[in-house]
């Protein structure tokens, strides 16, 4: 199975944050948008898992949320990869605070001795909404950069677990399950986090 940790949102901030893409899903640009249950803020994807290795995987995940305590996330506007001009994938912005940071140094690390390799590149934390379609060429998405510089959104979000993710690649597009999750700064109870990786 494909894994990855997240940190989810409340039902209520993905309807939200769903409701305020309206603007430029109405105008029709070929544009796959995340259904509300998909939206989530990905902190490592782990890639291919075996399926009697998952618990183990929860158990590394639970020793990292243990060592930052809840916190408050912030999102502030919208953004593109690889850029507005080029849309690809778009996306919320998640503000970079100390403890978000600290919470994905602390996932890296955690999972490193298990096989995962940490991650190098700078952290962007964001959180997707959707993808251009395949076929979609440059011309098709033009009006994109002036719609979403009209659009705006801020809001936060109490943050007090991050979950163990399993990502499945359907034909309508990804569904992700949750399949175990753990409180920040709660100490497991139980197990030292040690197992196979994959």
């Amino acid at each position: 199975m494909r894994l990855f940790v997240a940190v989810d949102l409340p039902a209520e901030e993905k309807e939200r944050l769903h409701a305020a893409t309206l603007p430029l899903r109405e105008t029709g640009l070929p544009i796959r948008w995340l259904e509300p249950e998909s939206i989530h803020l990905t902190l490592k994807f782990l890639g291919w898992v075996r399926p009697e290795n998952a618990d183990a995987m929860g158990r590394i995940m639970a020793d990292a949320a243990a060592k930052t305590d809840p916190f408050v996330l912030s999102l502030d506007g919208y953004g593109a990869f690889p850029s507005i001009r080029r849309p690809r994938v778009i996306w919320a912005g998640v503000e970079a605070t100390p403890p978000l940071r600290c919470l994905k140094h602390d996932v890296e690390w955690a999972f490193a001795p298990h096989g995962f390799e940490r991650e190098v590149r700078a952290f962007q934390p964001h959180i997707t909404l959707g993808r251009a379609k395949r076929d979609a060429r440059a011309g098709d998405l033009r009006e994109f950069e002036r719609i979403i510089s009209e659009m705006s959104y801020r809001s936060t979000v109490q943050v007090d677990t991050v979950d163990l993710m399993r990502s499945q690649l359907l034909p309508t597009g990804a569904r992700y399950d949750r399949i175990a999750s753990a409180r920040l700064g709660l100490a497991p109870v139980g197990g030292d986090g040690a197992g196979p990786a994959a």
